[in-house]
């Protein structure tokens, strides 16, 4: 009761930032100052959450690098930002997150350009009410929210390493996940199964995608430690954001009355951002690694989402699925 008032009041935590802050508000602080020259990568950001991260982190003069399935909005959200910030570089490449060989294609094209790569964000995320499936024949919540993430982040990873050994720059990595990753039972998280569902259910499968997202982040984030590596990893839950994906998850649940008066309750992209430009920003939680963020302060996740067998478990299951489909090194 007492987080619910603290969300519904706006009420600060220890970060000075709350539920009502604004992805605007966050990189006008000087916690966030950004040293110049630096490279994002963010997925989805051509709508929703993705397209206002990508405008506040072009306003701190960061080059951004769009990875997108349609071109012509990838186009549209690059002339918004240059009209707002005229001197950003934008690059676009054109990826389907769903797709394995078209996230490996863009990774390669994105390396061949020989820039550094200090924050990547893994924010695309895609909700379906019926069962379809990637052109890697698996589910496609999955394959989008998670799979295509977890490859992203394995193939670029050493250049994060590398361009933060070579600038002393701290690199950041960001997870988009949800509070709804702690409605997956235990006995319900099974890769194959979650692969191919024989039943299935779109808000049981965002969830476990989610789950997934932090699980990741909680297993990099041990890799990470290990090697010394001067890269972070953290999970950020935006807070219900009024977006495309909110409209299609309750698409039958509510009647567009009751849709209308819910979402007065909800966050607008610039507050759902907030966090995402926190983490990826601020000062306060240089060297912070493997944690779960909401409102732009720690929080607690899931049991489960904690579980670090659990979680190294899925990274060893996972990586051994890359390698059945596109011949990675073993592990």
């Amino acid at each position: 009761m007492k987080e619910t008032w603290r969300y519904l009041a706006g009420i600060a935590g220890p970060s000075g930032y709350g539920s009502n802050s604004t992805a605007e508000q966050v990189i006008q602080d000087s916690a966030c100052l950004v040293p110049p020259h630096l490279t994002a990568i963010i997925t989805g950001a051509t709508s929703g959450i993705g397209v206002e991260t990508a405008r506040a982190l072009a306003k701190k003069g960061m080059r951004i690098v769009i990875p997108a399935r349609d071109l012509t909005k990838a186009a549209g959200v690059k002339e918004v930002i240059q009209k707002e910030s005229p001197n950003a570089e934008i690059i676009i490449f054109e990826t389907d997150m769903s797709s394995f060989v078209s996230v490996k294609r863009f990774c390669s094209g994105f390396l061949a350009l020989g820039l550094p790569l200090n924050i990547l964000i893994n924010n695309a995320g895609v909700y379906s009410q019926k069962l379809e499936f990637s052109e890697d024949k698996i589910e496609m919540t999955f394959a989008t929210n998670y799979l295509g993430h977890y490859l992203m982040t394995e193939l670029l990873l050493e250049k994060m390493i590398e361009t933060a050994e070579q600038t002393g720059i701290q690199g950041r990595i960001i997870n988009l996940s949800s509070v709804i990753h702690s409605w997956v039972k235990r006995d319900a998280f099974c890769l194959q199964k979650m692969l191919s569902p024989k039943s299935y259910d779109g808000t049981r499968a965002y969830s476990q995608s989610k789950l997934a997202n932090i699980l990741h982040v909680k297993e990099i984030a041990r890799q990470l430690r290990a090697r010394n590596a001067r890269v972070t990893i953290n999970a950020v839950h935006p807070g219900i954001v009024k977006t495309g994906i909110l409209r299609a998850s309750y698409k039958g649940f509510l009647t567009d009355s009751l849709y209308f008066i819910a979402s007065k309750l909800l966050k607008s992209t610039s507050q759902g951002a907030s966090t995402t430009c926190y983490v990826a920003l601020s000062q306060q939680i240089e060297g912070v690694s493997g944690k779960y963020f909401a409102d732009c302060n720690e929080s607690k996740c899931s049991t489960l989402a904690n579980d670090e067998s659990e979680a190294q478990k899925l990274w060893m299951q996972t990586h051994a699925l890359m390698q059945r489909y596109l011949y990675l090194p073993a592990a």
